[in-house]
């Protein structure tokens, strides 16, 4: 054997045991769910619109919450029309004062140029669409992106701020398919271990939910199909809601659209999931928002009547998902649609929407005892 040939055997050697020792070394991700205290539903009923925000020209929607020290953030992409050349990431801040909740000034939190020079690999953003916060890491978000196409060439970058503009961004590995048709809505899951999991779809073809787990460093460690549909439906956008630590539901928008909203179930913490099933409940084919109040309470934003866009309702079931009864509506000239709930860290309940088919955002905030007193 010649000194070139030693040399690649003792190359492939040395790879295969630290291969071996990677493999070793590494900590499978815990598939127990972290489960918030259950919400009290006493003192005083407050419900407070705090943002109505309706732009000069163009649309703004799919709005999002992220979550600060002294409140919240609202975030938006807003531009001529959806998946247009023009869209930028807008934002709003959200902060109590003397006289209740106060609404910061518009401005611009994320813009394709900024995005595209911030990748790594560089590269030109063309559009920009539904963008969330990072649950796992301060200030950082997961943006849908466009480098090329519409949403069917999508894909979900992992943005991390400084200075309210992006430091760095690289787009999340989730699919064979050049990476691409992936996207983002709802709200992160946290695990007990104090891990992340992030809700992402799959938009091209057979449509389906994605479950992806990721390490401190936000790389992707276990992706699990959410609600793959067996015979009619393509379910995308889950929102999911934690039960247990094993058991958890995810309520998802009908791509087909079927005029049902859907339904799957895990009984392992996520990583198996039924095949989505349509619900006695209406929808013209758009996202939910929920939340568990623990205890068997769910609290859902849903448009549940197929005819009916611009009537959207807040509902409860008191017994995981079996029934609901309706709470309060919201009704508009035009789609209300995208809705988003986030609880605050003292008790109060954030619901944020688009207005007016894309025309505009909303906010309320109330409290569980507004939500009691319903």
């Amino acid at each position: 054997m010649g000194a070139a040939q030693a040399a690649i055997l003792g190359l492939a050697v040395l790879s295969l045991c630290l291969s071996l020792w990677a493999i070793r070394a590494d900590t499978p991700p815990e598939w127990r769910l972290a489960l918030p205290a259950p919400v009290e539903m006493t003192g005083a009923p407050v419900f407070e619109t705090v943002f109505d925000y309706t732009p000069e020209t163009g649309q703004a929607h799919s709005p999002a919450i992220r979550l600060t020290e002294d409140g919240f953030d609202l975030m938006w992409f807003q531009g001529s029309a959806e998946a247009q050349a023009d869209v930028d990431i807008h934002a709003a801040r959200f902060f109590r004062g003397a006289d209740g909740w106060q609404a910061g000034p518009v401005h611009l939190l994320l813009t394709r140029n900024d995005l595209g020079a911030a990748m790594v690999p560089r590269q030109i953003v063309v559009t920009l669409g539904n963008t969330i916060e990072n649950e796992a890491v301060p200030g950082a978000l997961y943006a849908t992106v466009a480098s090329v196409g519409g949403w069917a060439m999508a894909s979900v970058a992992d943005v991390r701020m400084a200075d309210g503009r992006p430091a760095q961004a690289r787009k999340l590995s989730l699919s064979p398919v050049l990476n691409r048709s992936n996207l983002v809505k709802s709200p992160m899951v946290e695990y007990a271990d104090g891990s992340h999991a992030l809700p992402a779809y799959f938009e091209m073809g057979a449509t389906h939910g994605l479950l992806v787990r990721l390490d401190g460093h936000g790389r992707v460690r276990d992706t699990r199909r959410i609600g793959a549909a067996r015979g009619a439906g393509k379910p995308i956008q889950p929102m999911i809601v934690a039960l247990s630590e094993t058991r958890a539901l995810a309520f998802l928008r009908d791509f087909d659209p079927g005029h049902r909203l859907m339904i799957t179930r895990t009984e392992d913490g996520g990583r198996n999931w039924s095949p989505a099933r349509a619900m006695a409940m209406e929808n013209p084919s758009s996202p939910v928002a929920a939340l568990a109040l623990g205890n068997g309470r769910i609290l859902m934003a849903v448009n549940d009547a197929a005819d009916r866009p611009e009537l959207l309702r807040l509902m409860l079931s008191p017994d995981e998902g079996a029934s609901w009864r309706v709470l309060h509506e919201f009704e508009g000239e035009g789609a209300l649609r995208y809705p988003m709930l986030r609880h605050l860290p003292r008790g109060e309940i954030v619901l944020t929407y688009s207005k007016g088919t894309k025309r505009g955002v909303v906010a309320h905030v109330f409290n569980p005892a507004w939500v009691a007193a319903q």
